[in-house]
């Protein structure tokens, strides 16, 4: 056993320029982001996605759920979202991610990929609700994914894996030069639940 192979470098900058992503790794043991997992499934009110592209309506199969310190509006492809209140444990994820990159959220957008078939498409957050290059923390719970940027304009590429219980965070230009994917997979079969937390301009 190599006692080395899990520290990672917090500090260290994944983007090769204009922006910054840090990846923490494992921000908490096995047990615990089990625990978060089966909760996180079992008591978020989940709702399937919905997009207005090109005029037509879309319902995706990943399901997303909206929460924040108040009833926050956050519209992105054209839909408008109003925050559920904080529930106990998105309070206590908050909480930790707050303690651990010191930076403050006010509002957590969640998905639910059943399958590795569900994914997400190359996109930025920049929506005008959000906090001009405010940081955004992403908190994986489930399946290992991959995850990928592109520069808008070199198309240049990086991916990581994001572990169960990992934590990496954009911020910075990130959102201004940079899109981010969840590219789909046919092989993983087990759901995976993410949370990105953010901090909504009121």
């Amino acid at each position: 056993m190599n006692l080395f192979e899990n520290i990672i470098d917090k500090t260290k900058n994944w983007l090769p320029k204009d922006g910054t992503v840090n990846y923490y790794g494992k921000l908490l043991p096995a047990t615990e982001a089990d625990y978060y997992l089966d909760k996180l499934i079992a008591t978020i009110e989940w709702r399937n996605d919905e997009a207005i592209i090109f005029g037509k309506k879309i319902i995706t199969k990943r399901k997303v759920a909206w929460y924040g310190e108040k009833a926050f509006e956050y519209t992105y492809s054209n839909i408008t979202k109003h925050a559920l209140p904080w529930t106990k444990e998105l309070l206590e994820l908050k909480n930790s991610i707050e303690q651990e990159t010191g930076e403050t959220f006010n509002s957590c957008l969640l998905n639910l990929y059943h399958t590795g078939e569900e994914g997400m498409a190359w996109h930025s957050d920049g929506e005008p609700d959000l906090k001009k290059d405010g940081a955004i923390a992403s908190l994986s719970f489930g399946a290992e994914r991959n995850f990928a940027f592109k520069h808008k304009q070199s198309a240049e590429k990086v991916a990581l894996i994001l572990e169960h219980g990992s934590l990496l965070v954009m911020k910075g230009v990130t959102q201004t030069y940079w899109l981010h994917r969840l590219p789909p997979t046919k092989r993983i079969t087990k759901p995976r639940v993410n949370l990105t937390f953010r901090t909504i301009i009121d």
